[in-house]
C-alpha cells in the first residue's frame, strides 16, 4: 500500500478510522487494519507516549505538598503575578499528522490556474433529455451534470494527455511521468459518525478505458461507498488528476490545492445566471437571450504543464460540453437511448411582451401545434413501447411534427402554456420529448372517447404531470411480484393439468389483480363497506381465487366433473 494515497481530503477520513481502530482493531475492515498495524499509518505508541507525559506533569505537580491551612494567606496584591498559559495542545499523530506533511509537500510544487467560463443551456437540455429517455425505458439511472463534466474532463484528457502527467525526481533529475491511463480522483463530501463533515477522494481507476453507462457504474459505486463509510485503501490509489466541486456549496470559482504525484486538479463552480442579471426574471432572461454558466478552473503542475495546454484542455471540455465532436450522441448510444434533436437558439417571430405583432404565420404554426398534442392523446398508444421483447410500434404519421409542418425553430417560439398541456417545458420544443414519453413509453393511455369533459381534462392533468406515478417502496415492490407470482403460478397450473378445458387465460392483463387490491383498497379508505365486482371472463379464475378468496380446491373441482368444494369436502355437483 503506497502511503502517499491518504493525501489531504483523504487524511480525515483515515483519521476517523484510525481512532476507531485504536479503540478496537476488529471493528475496522481487515485491509485498514492491516494497513494500521504495520505503521505506515498512525503511531500505535502515540498514546502511550501521551500517558507517560502526563504522568511526569502530575508528578512534578504532586511534589509541592499541601498547603498549611494554620498560616494567614498573604494580601492579593503581594502575591506574585501567575505566569502565562499556554494555550491548550495536543500532538497530530497518525492520519492527521500525515494530512499536515500532505499539505506541507504540496507547497512545494509550484503551481498555476487557468479560468474558464462555460454556458450550461445545452449541459442542461441533454442532461434533461437523458433522464427523460431513461424514465421513459423504465430505467433508475439518474444523471447528473457532475457525471457529465467529469466523464468531458476524461475525454479531454485522452486529447491532452499532459493533464494527467506527474514530475518524477531521479538521481536529482526530473523526468516526465506518463501514466498508462487516466485515474480520476472525485471529491466527496462525507458525514462520520461523529456529525462533522469532510471530504474523501476515491479514485476512478482506468477511466479512460470505460464508456459513459461503466463510467457512470464506476462512479456512482465509488459514492455510495464513500457515504455508507465503505471505502478500502485501494479505493484511494492510483490518482492522476482529481475534479472538486465546490459549486454544490454556491462557490462560484475555486483554485483547490494540486497534491504531489497528481498532474492537475479541476474545479467547478456553481451553475447561475451573471452576477449582473441575477434580479431580472427567468422570463426576461430568455428574452434577452441571457442563460446560466458556470467557471471551470484548472490548476496544474506548471513545471510539466503549461498555460497554453491548460487552456487548450478546458477549450476542449467546454466545446465537448457543448455538444461537439458527437459526446452527447455517444453518451446515448452507450445508454442505449434516442436523443432528439435540441431546438435553434434564435427565437421565431416577434414577442408580445415587447408591445410587437406576432407573424401571422404563427397562428398557423399554433394550430399545427395544438393538432400534434391532440395526436399524442388520441394515437399516442400506436407508437407505445409495449412489447417487453422489443418489436418496434407501428407508430402514426400524424405525432411526427414534420408532418404538420412543425421545426424545432418553430417549435421553440411556441409557448406551452397556449396548448393547455401538463408536460414540463416552457416551449414545446421542450415539452415535446416529455409528451413522448408520456403518451409513447412503456405505458398507453387511451382517454379521449370519453363523453365528460371535465373527466377528461382531470385525466389528462393527472397523466400528463406525472401526478400519479409514486416510486415504490422495497416492501411495495416485493408485494407486487409475490401477487403477481400467485397470477402468474395459478396460470401455468390450469393450463398443464386442464390442458384444453375452456377457460379464458389472464395472460395479458396480470397487473388485473394487484389493480383490484388497490382500487378496493381505496374505496374501503374512503368509507366504502360494499363492493360489487361485475367482469368478462377473460381472468375469472385468477380473480376468484387472489381477489375474492375462492379456495384453489373449489376451482380445481368444477374442472374435475362439475363438483364443488365447500369446507374443504367434495360435495354432489353443482353450479357456482
Amino acid at each position: 500500500m503506497d502511503p502517499n494515497v491518504f493525501q489531504t481530503a483523504n487524511a480525515g477520513f483515515a483519521q476517523a478510522l484510525y481512532e476507531e481502530f485504536l479503540r478496537d482493531p476488529t471493528a475496522v475492515d481487515p485491509e485498514w487494519r492491516r494497513l494500521f498495524e504495520s505503521g505506515v499509518v498512525g503511531q500505535r505508541d502515540g498514546g502511550a507516549a501521551g500517558q507517560r507525559g502526563g504522568s511526569a506533569g502530575q508528578g512534578g505537580s504532586g511534589s509541592a505538598g499541601p498547603v498549611d491551612s494554620q498560616k494567614s494567606s498573604p494580601a492579593v496584591s503581594e502575591l506574585p503575578a501567575p505566569p502565562p498559559r499556554s494555550p491548550a495542545a495536543e500532538p497530530l499523530k497518525g492520519p492527521a499528522a500525515k494530512l499536515v506533511a500532505n499539505m506541507t509537500e504540496s507547497l512545494t510544487v509550484p503551481t498555476a490556474t487557468t479560468f474558464r467560463e462555460v454556458p450550461v443551456s445545452i449541459l442542461d437540455q441533454r442532461r434533461r433529455q437523458l433522464n427523460t429517455a431513461l424514465q421513459a425505458a423504465g430505467r433508475q439511472e439518474k444523471i447528473s451534470f457532475t457525471h457529465l463534466i467529469a466523464f468531458a474532463i476524461v475525454q479531454a484528457t485522452r486529447q491532452q494527455p499532459v493533464m494527467s502527467h506527474t514530475l518524477l525526481m531521479k538521481d536529482g533529475t526530473p523526468h516526465r511521468a506518463q501514466p498508462e491511463a487516466i485515474g480520476l480522483g472525485l471529491a466527496v463530501d462525507v458525514q462520520r459518525k461523529d456529525g462533522s463533515r469532510g471530504l474523501v477522494v476515491p479514485v476512478i481507476k482506468r477511466a479512460d478505458t470505460l464508456d459513459f453507462a461503466a463510467f457512470h457504474a464506476a462512479y456512482e459505486t465509488l459514492v455510495e461507498k464513500a457515504r455508507t463509510n465503505k471505502l478500502l485503501p485501494d479505493d484511494f490509489s492510483g490518482a492522476t488528476m482529481s475534479l472538486t466541486n465546490p459549486g454544490g456549496l454556491g462557490t462560484s470559482a475555486s483554485v483547490p490545492r494540486l497534491m504531489a504525484g497528481q498532474g492537475s486538479i479541476i474545479a467547478v463552480g456553481a451553475i447561475r445566471y451573471p452576477a449582473g442579471f441575477a434580479g431580472l426574471s427567468e422570463q426576461r432572461m430568455a428574452e434577452l437571450g441571457i442563460g446560466k454558466v458556470m467557471t471551470i478552473t484548472s490548476t496544474y503542475d506548471h513545471r510539466i504543464i503549461q498555460g497554453a495546454e491548460s487552456g487548450t484542455f478546458l477549450g476542449i471540455v467546454d466545446a465537448l460540453l457543448q455538444g461537439e465532436h458527437g459526446f452527447y450522441d455517444q453518451i446515448a448510444r452507450s445508454l442505449q437511448v434516442q436523443l432528439s434533436p435540441l431546438p435553434a437558439a434564435q427565437p421565431f417571430g416577434r414577442s408580445r411582451t415587447s408591445g410587437e405583432t406576432v407573424a401571422p404565420e404563427m397562428l398557423y404554426h399554433v394550430a399545427a401545434a395544438m393538432a400534434l398534442v391532440k395526436a399524442f392523446r388520441m394515437h399516442g398508444h400506436l407508437a407505445a413501447h409495449l412489447d417487453p421483447l422489443g418489436t418496434e410500434p407501428i407508430g402514426d404519421p400524424a405525432l411526427e411534427p414534420s408532418s404538420l409542418g412543425l421545426t424545432p425553430e418553430i417549435m421553440a417560439a411556441i409557448p406551452s402554456k397556449v396548448l393547455r398541456i401538463a408536460v414540463p417545458g416552457r416551449t414545446l420544443a421542450e415539452s415535446l420529448q416529455h409528451l413522448q414519453s408520456t403518451y409513447c413509453g412503456t405505458m398507453a393511455y387511451e382517454i379521449e372517447h370519453i363523453s365528460t369533459h371535465e373527466e377528461r381534462v382531470w385525466l389528462r392533468e393527472k397523466i400528463e404531470s406525472g401526478a400519479y406515478r409514486t416510486p415504490l417502496s422495497k416492501e411495495r415492490q416485493r408485494w407486487l411480484l409475490r401477487r403477481l407470482t400467485e397470477v402468474e403460478a395459478l396460470e401455468r397450473f390450469l393450463h398443464k393439468a386442464y390442458l384444453g378445458q375452456k377457460r379464458f387465460s389472464i395472460e395479458g392483463v396480470d397487473m388485473l389483480v394487484p389493480m383490484l387490491d388497490l382500487t378496493i383498497e381505496s374505496a374501503a379508505e374512503s368509507g366504502a363497506r360494499d363492493v360489487v365486482i361485475g367482469m368478462a371472463h377473460r381472468g375469472r379464475l385468477n380473480v376468484l381465487a387472489h381477489t375474492i378468496g375462492r379456495p384453489y380446491e373449489t376451482i380445481f373441482a368444477e374442472f374435475e366433473g362439475g363438483r364443488q368444494v365447500e369446507g374443504g369436502q367434495l360435495t354432489p355437483e353443482g353450479g357456482t
